[in-house]
């Protein structure tokens, strides 16, 4: 499905040069400015981040938006943190990614049937987009849905699941009635099963709220879910 590539670049493209909200153009750009004691000596990306991944991917991984000192400095999604340690790792034991680790943009990693995105494309302060924010990027995330037109798509916390979720309305689904919570599962027009997990950021990692076995069992089903598709449909 190499056709989307272009699509996807061009979405990139734009993604980049966005300036839509003020708030978080301050914020991203202040943080790559001052940076952390960690991270002085290098060179933050601190602008808005592009999805990345396979451009044939059956399965969509959306989180909330880039971590200040993880996507806003290394410039890839889910790279450089926490978040990206847990989300990768899992991926990789489930066959989406060819290594377990997300350290930086040349480290290596390929992903393989999976494309990660976000809700929203600059690191909110407090991690607290605030709702004009979420609509701003609406349109980049519909559009990507559109050109990739996956099987399976992980919605990667609260904020992540309510952003898929008024995408399906706006394509004819009930979605008003659906609610979050990890282990959900919805059908979306296309189809396209949305599957619901708790973010692996560390507020819910280290408190026990999200396990790497529940994590691990969320990817489990995407894969699953795939397998029973590729079986009836013939798509990889």
């Amino acid at each position: 499905m190499a056709a989307q590539l272009p699509q996807l670049t061009e979405i990139g493209e734009r993604i980049v040069l966005c300036r839509a909200c003020p708030r978080l153009v301050k914020w991203r750009e202040e943080v790559a400015r001052v940076r952390v004691r960690r991270h002085r000596q290098e060179t933050y990306w601190g602008r808005p981040l592009p999805g990345f991944g396979d451009p044939g991917a059956r399965l969509l991984v959306v989180g909330l938006a880039p971590a200040a000192h993880g996507g806003n400095r290394t410039g890839r999604m889910f790279t450089g943190d926490d978040s990206a340690d847990w989300l990768v790792r899992e991926l990789y034991e489930a066959g989406f990614a060819n290594q377990p680790t997300s350290l930086r943009d040349d480290d290596g990693l390929v992903l393989r049937n999976a494309w990660i995105t976000a809700a929203v494309r600059c690191a909110p302060p407090a991690n607290r987009p605030a709702a004009e924010e979420i609509r701003n990027c609406a349109g980049f995330l519909a559009e990507e849905v559109a050109s990739l037109q996956p099987r399976v798509l992980v919605a990667l916390g609260r904020i992540a699941f309510d952003a898929v979720s008024r995408l399906a309305r706006g394509q004819g689904a009930a979605s008003s009635r659906w609610r979050f919570g990890h282990g959900v599962r919805y059908e979306m027009p296309g189809p396209i099963t949305l599957l619901g997990s708790y973010h692996p950021s560390r507020q819910n990692t280290q408190t026990g709220r999200l396990t790497r076995e529940m994590l691990r069992a969320v990817f489990a089903e995407a894969r699953e879910i795939l397998r029973e598709a590729e079986e009836t449909t013939g798509i990889p």
